[in-house]
């Protein structure tokens, strides 16, 4: 995804996976990992149903997209912002 953020709605297919997946969220940690992911997301179509069903999951892990969400200049500047502090 070359270091570019999905916007927020965006609906995609993960590697090994037969369930689409909608962003609802970035650079996501789990309670018992320091480990950071790109990505938040839920089940496409479901929505959030329960917290056991975020998935996390970081860009080299996806294979398709279906939807883009909206992108607006709000989000292009979020979308700068962050990039700046995870690069820091």
């Amino acid at each position: 995804m070359e270091n570019k953020r999905l916007p927020i709605g965006t609906v995609l297919l993960l590697k090994e996976s037969t369930k689409r997946i909608m962003v609802t969220g970035y650079y996501q940690r789990t309670r018992d990992s320091d480990k950071l992911w790109d990505y938040a997301g839920c089940l496409f179509p479901e929505g959030f149903v329960a917290a056991d069903k975020i998935f996390l999951f970081d860009d080299e892990q996806i294979e398709k997209v279906y939807a883009y969400g909206y992108q607006d200049q709000e989000f292009f500047a979020f979308s700068d912002e962050v990039k700046k502090l995870v690069n820091e």
